[in-house]
């Protein structure tokens, strides 16, 4: 893989988790938002962690084990977007739907590189 599609992935996963952040702030201070929240910040910023982590001079298999775990991170962000849009009324605003897209886009894009990989 050359460069440019990790700095671009690089900056895609960091750029989620900056929006999951701007996300959390527009959703309604109730107990259940407040610990589904905490869930889906701590998801998906383990992605950009787990990615950046994976491509700072690792070996295959340690890559391979660090693109499993944001894999899985990206899923965790899926399920949690999820709850969050089935107790909430977002009815007008794109933002839960917008991230769920990336949230599922990033899933594609860390199972095909997982699959180069090995």
């Amino acid at each position: 893989m050359d460069s440019k599609p990790s700095y671009d992935l690089e900056q895609r996963t960091l750029k989620f988790a900056v929006n999951v952040r701007l996300f959390v702030k527009l959703l309604p201070n109730t107990i259940a938002n407040i610990e589904d929240s905490k869930q889906l910040i701590h998801s998906s910023g383990s992605i950009g962690a787990n990615y950046i982590e994976a491509n700072e001079s690792l070996g295959k298999k340690d890559k391979v084990m660090h693109m499993r775990i944001s894999r899985k991170e990206a899923k965790e962000s899926i399920y949690w977007l999820n709850i969050l849009n089935g107790t909430n009324d977002f009815k007008g605003d794109n933002n839960a739907l917008l991230l769920l897209d990336e949230a599922s886009e990033l899933l594609k894009i860390f199972s095909a590189i997982i699959e180069k990989l090995k």
